[in-house]
């Protein structure tokens, strides 16, 4: 963690406390839910068979699991994040799949001492919207890819495009006092919703070819793990540890009658509005 220490300290604390052990237990949810772009995304970056490539962000590994099983028994995908609950989890599922061509890293890829052009490509499935100086970042990770690297990541567009996931603050929010107030431009879920921004950070960074595409997929929670899923994670999820017993009981009412307009057959669906984007390193 010493890497990390003097960047993104915010989310250095959040991704170390309760908020990371959350996501954990939250996992298998949001690995169904986010399931449809992980094909894409490993497409856009696959280097090859043997291929090595870098996982930013990685999570729990999904993605990191996915890419190392397509690059076969002599390819190798590094995942890197800054939470020690999910690469816990990460690893523990590496070796229940028994998949030994995936290892984990806990740093912060903004800072991390990668090896010079150790790298074929790097993927990124919502994992780079949180860096506090995303040039800094991306440019420390074009260093880590041999020339003719290829990027590719998955980031949201707007909230405007994406209202599902704005859904439970709108509910919430006229109740609940400590909601934090949105800076489009700060680390968070929305940090990349403009494309030009995008463009300008990569370019900076040294990137070359860079192409971001609308990408549209479904997405599903089940009607039974729908409340959960809203309330324990996201802005809510952090105002909710702060308030008493009566104001969560009203919330958590608000924002299940506000998803009703989306369930269907038991379960959510709703469109996932992200971009994904890709660039080269030339140089």
């Amino acid at each position: 963690m010493s890497e990390a220490l003097a960047a993104n300290q915010d989310q250095v604390a959040l991704w170390n406390d309760a908020s990371g052990r959350t996501w954990v237990e939250m996992q298998p949810v949001l690995d169904r839910m986010l399931a449809p772009l992980a094909a894409p995304l490993i497409d856009a970056a696959f280097p090859g068979q043997g291929g090595r490539v870098l996982d930013v962000g990685c999570g729990s590994g999904a993605t990191t699991l996915a890419m190392a099983q397509r690059l076969g028994a002599s390819g190798r995908c590094v995942g890197v994040d800054i939470s020690g609950p999910l690469l816990a989890a990460a690893k523990q599922r590496a070796a229940a799949d028994g998949i030994d061509t995936a290892t984990f890293v806990q740093a912060d890829a903004q800072t991390h001492a990668f090896d010079a052009g150790s790298f074929d490509a790097m993927i990124s499935r919502f994992g780079v919207m949180f860096f506090d100086a995303p040039e800094a970042a991306f440019d420390n990770i074009r260093r880590a890819m041999r020339t003719g690297a290829k990027l590719a990541f998955v980031a949201w567009r707007s909230p405007a495009e994406n209202p599902f996931m704005t859904t439970a603050k709108r509910a919430a929010e006229p109740l609940l006092t400590n909601m934090p107030k949105p800076d489009p431009n700060a680390p968070g879920q929305f940090a990349f919703a403009d494309g030009d921004r995008v463009r300008l950070i990569l370019r900076a960074a040294g990137w070359s070819d860079i192409d971001l595409q609308p990408l549209d997929v479904e997405g599903t929670v089940a009607e039974n793990e729908l409340l959960a899923y809203v309330t324990r994670l996201g802005p809510v999820g952090l105002a909710l540890k702060e308030v008493d017993e009566a104001t969560r009981a009203r919330v958590t009412e608000v924002v299940h009658a506000a998803f009703q307009p989306y369930i269907k057959n038991g379960a959510a669906r709703f469109n996932m509005a992200c971009w994904l984007v890709t660039a080269t390193r030339k140089h």
